[in-house]
């Protein structure tokens, strides 16, 4: 089933005007999460709203939004209110500029969408806008209302849809300054970098996020299936950090290091993809998750039908 809409309105860029729909491009829906529980009883906690002084429950129709002046002291903003900010991105997203996508701050990102025609009607005009950002090789800076605020978005072209990225705003970024300033002024040989130089070499490849197993995930699911199974919980030794006396040695050991893996079978490299192997286990599958077959037997980005909700 196809996820809904974010967000539904125009793109416009100067006099071409398209529909649009906003979908999320990234899901947290399949990981594993965990309800608050009575120790007692075993029943969930259920969470009510109430009154700061009364402590009686209040129904949903008498909460309104409030901003906080001082302390005890508010002023009140009704939903009628909110919505005659009638911002022109309420509804569409004009496209303001067009920037390289090397001047855009990794800070600034915070979440990515995919922007789709909406309906039969304006594909035209929408591939019109998508390939003048292809062809140009740039990146389109707009603004949308999205949860009663307005972001920026950045959209460039991916397949035959676009991709937006809401973007934060320069108050939104802390300084670097007050976490860097304390950093010691250290002076690095011309050995040191050649060594770690070295190592980065033997370690380059390609980004293929199919690689990357979340272990975290994996582990959980190991230890519900032990729990399940009344297998008692053995407590795993914790890795140790240790501590660098001779920065040289490490370096050069590290050197050693990255060429044993390197002369490792490639083979070896992909096993510690465990997420099917966990789900095999299963006394029944964790809900969101795929059987372990099917999961292992297909790639992600094969499985077009799972799209993000």
């Amino acid at each position: 089933m196809a996820p809904r809409a974010n967000w539904k309105g125009f793109l416009r860029l100067s006099l071409v005007t398209c529909p649009v729909a906003l979908y999320p491009a990234t899901s947290e829906s399949e990981k594993i999460s965990f309800n608050q529980l009575n120790r007692q009883t075993g029943h969930r906690i259920k969470y009510l709203k109430v009154d700061a002084d009364t402590g009686e429950e209040v129904p949903n129709e008498d909460i309104v939004k409030g901003y906080q002046l001082e302390k005890d002291q508010f002023i009140e903003v009704t939903k009628e209110e909110l919505e005659e900010i009638a911002l022109e991105s309420t509804r569409t997203i004009e496209i303001d500029e067009f920037v390289d996508k090397t001047e855009i701050d990794p800070r600034y990102l915070i979440r990515p969408y995919y922007l789709r025609p909406d309906g039969k009607v304006g594909h035209d005009a929408f591939a019109v806008i998508r390939e003048t950002i292809r062809e140009m090789d740039k990146v389109a800076i707009g603004r949308v209302v999205l949860t009663n605020r307005e972001h920026i978005i950045a959209l460039e072209p991916l397949d035959k849809g676009l991709v937006g990225t809401l973007l934060r705003y320069p108050y939104e970024v802390r300084s670097e300054q007050e976490y860097f300033d304390e950093i010691q002024d250290v002076k690095v040989t011309k050995d040191m970098l050649d060594l770690a130089r070295h190592i980065v070499n033997q370690k380059s490849g390609r980004f293929e996020p199919d690689k990357f197993e979340d272990q975290y995930e994996t582990a959980l699911i190991e230890l519900i299936n032990q729990k399940r199974a009344g297998k008692p919980i053995v407590p795993k030794e914790r890795p140790r950090g240790e501590n660098v006396v001779d920065l040289m040695e490490a370096l050069r050991r590290s050197v050693g290091g990255a060429a044993a893996e390197t002369k490792a079978p490639k083979k070896a490299a992909k096993k510690p993809r465990k997420a099917a192997a966990g789900q095999k286990e299963m006394l029944m599958p964790i809900a969101g998750k795929k059987p372990a077959k099917e999961a292992a037997g297909k790639k992600p980005t094969a499985r077009p039908q799972r799209k993000s909700a």
